[in-house]
């Protein structure tokens, strides 16, 4: 009878122990370092078109079918409009040397900049004329895009932040998780679909963002893309820039000082 007794014991103690376990793992509710890890996303390459090759890429995204970037580093920031297919500045205008140019967005025909320490923003008309020039509160500013109704910004810490165009009033603050730890180093940014995509600095890898959690939900591994980048130009800097543009559904990626600018498409 004691022997039926402990048996029956052992039995139970391996059902809980199995429960725990299964309870913490990827994809259960658990409060463990897994409990939150991104997914990973595939990708395909779709095109490959030129890229100018001095542009220190902050900021890309597509307007009306039409391709806007900007550029940093001091004495060489631009507001450029490229064609597509070539590469080729449209129209390009040189900001300050004293600035150093970052993300940029367009809500209703008008282009917004920032730039990285003069906590300064521009804004300017389609037609590259300045319009007016206001405050930024952050400590540097990185990338930026909108979801049809608000700025918003990111500075390289766990954190990104919501502007009212208008006013560049700030709204509120959205603090970013990878895994159940804070982000970091998060750059420039996309928003496709209800979600943020950003490229994170130094790393090889775009993440999709919920905005309304600030979890990390998928991340987009451009390893390949990059060494294949490097093979073909060593001066080639970081991954930076992605632009969708709604009409076509097309997705554009490409980076500092990169001698292409790629159209792929996410898997699911």
């Amino acid at each position: 009878m004691k022997s039926l007794i402990a048996i029956a014991l052992l039995l139970l103690l391996a059902s809980c122990n199995n429960t725990d376990t299964g309870g913490q793992g990827r994809s259960g509710g658990g409060s463990g370092p897994g409990a939150d890890e991104p997914r990973s996303i595939s990708y395909s390459l779709v095109n490959t078109f030129p890229h100018d090759t001095s542009s220190f890429t902050e900021g890309l995204l597509i307007y009306k079918g039409k391709l806007y970037e900007s550029t940093g580093n001091y004495g060489t920031s631009h507001l450029i409009e490229a064609d597509l297919v070539t590469g080729k500045p449209v129209k390009k205008i040189p900001i300050d040397k004293k600035y150093f140019g970052e993300g940029i967005s367009i809500i209703r025909d008008t282009i917004y900049q920032l730039t990285y320490k003069e906590h300064t923003g521009f804004a300017y008309t389609l037609d590259f004329k300045k319009i007016r020039e206001f405050p930024v509160t952050l400590e540097q500013g990185w990338g930026m895009t909108t979801d049809g109704n608000e700025l918003i910004v990111s500075d390289g810490t766990s954190n990104i932040y919501f502007y009212d165009p208008a006013t560049f009033k700030l709204l509120r603050t959205q603090t970013v998780t990878d895994g159940g730890t804070l982000g970091f180093n998060i750059n420039e940014l996309e928003y496709i679909d209800g979600y943020i995509y950003a490229n994170k600095w130094q790393d090889p890898y775009i993440l999709k963002i919920d905005p309304s959690s600030g979890k990390v939900i998928g991340k987009i591994d451009i390893t390949k893309v990059w060494e294949a980048v490097r093979s073909k130009d060593p001066e080639a800097d970081v991954p930076n820039g992605i632009a969708y543009d709604p009409a076509t559904k097309k997705i554009y990626i490409t980076g500092k000082f990169w001698p292409d600018l790629y159209e792929i498409q996410f898997g699911e």
